[in-house]
């Protein structure tokens, strides 16, 4: 048993050490199999849609930049950018200068923005505050935002002590509602994705804090070992993902 948790800790050290370098927003080096229908929406095409029409936009939690970037390219109106984490910023900036976007250093909660500022809020995978987003929102300026469901791979809190989010697809709805927008849009979607390997999955869990806390793959190994023999099948390891889709527009 210690020779094989040894060569198990073994094979995840380049996981482990590839994420202390990471930097941006993007999975590409990441091997992930899609096993059913994938999303039945296109976020980048909505929100490209909307922002070459838009005088002005901003991006909550740009990340790198990386997905902006095509969204935006060629767009005629003001674009802004927001980036908390202070390894990000610079990358996005250096991405996104070409293209005249400001990049602004700001929690996407607590947002540094005149009020109806905007013709458009857009946000991926980034938390958002509905009162904050309807408050830089002029009249009929629109939210698109694709988030991760509340449960989110759920089988593996069986093997690791994964964060409860509360379910705020529903909540985003209601607060903007409340806040005076309209929902015009709102989609669920669940589908069985594959992990080519269980280095794979570790990398992503350290790049996403708030799901586990303070994990460390090495203390974790056993936990790790076991998650490996029972969710993985000849695909990889078999987890259920969970996006939903919003699109909200104010009168």
């Amino acid at each position: 048993m210690h020779e094989r948790r040894a060569q198990a800790i073994d094979a995840l050290r380049p996981y482990i050490e590839r994420a202390r370098g990471f930097s941006g927003w993007t999975f590409d080096d990441v091997a992930i199999r899609h096993l059913g229908p994938t999303l039945p929406w296109d976020y980048e095409r909505i929100a490209r849609e909307h922002a070459l029409a838009a005088a002005s936009v901003v991006d909550l939690g740009t990340g790198g930049g990386e997905r902006l970037a095509g969204i935006v390219a060629g767009a005629p109106g003001r674009v802004v950018a927001t980036e908390e984490w202070v390894v990000n910023a610079p990358v996005a900036r250096e991405r996104l200068a070409p293209l005249g976007v400001d990049v602004v250093r700001a929690d996407s909660l607590r947002l540094p923005f005149a009020a109806e500022a905007f013709d458009l809020v857009l946000d991926r995978h980034e938390a958002l505050e509905p009162a904050e987003v309807a408050r830089v929102l002029g009249a009929g300026g629109r939210v698109v935002t694709q988030q991760c469901g509340p449960h989110d791979w759920p089988e593996l809190s069986r093997y690791l002590p994964t964060t409860a989010f509360p379910d705020h697809y529903r909540a985003y709805q209601e607060g903007f509602r409340a806040a005076g927008l309209l929902v015009e849009d709102a989609r669920w979607h669940e589908e069985r994705i594959a992990f080519a390997t269980l280095g794979d999955l570790v990398y992503i869990l350290l790049l996403m804090p708030w799901d586990l806390p303070e994990f460390d793959p090495v203390a974790s190994i056993e936990a790790l070992m076991t998650l490996e023999e029972e969710l993985g099948t000849d695909d990889g390891i078999v987890v259920t993902e969970i996006r939903y889709l919003i699109v909200a527009r104010r009168p």
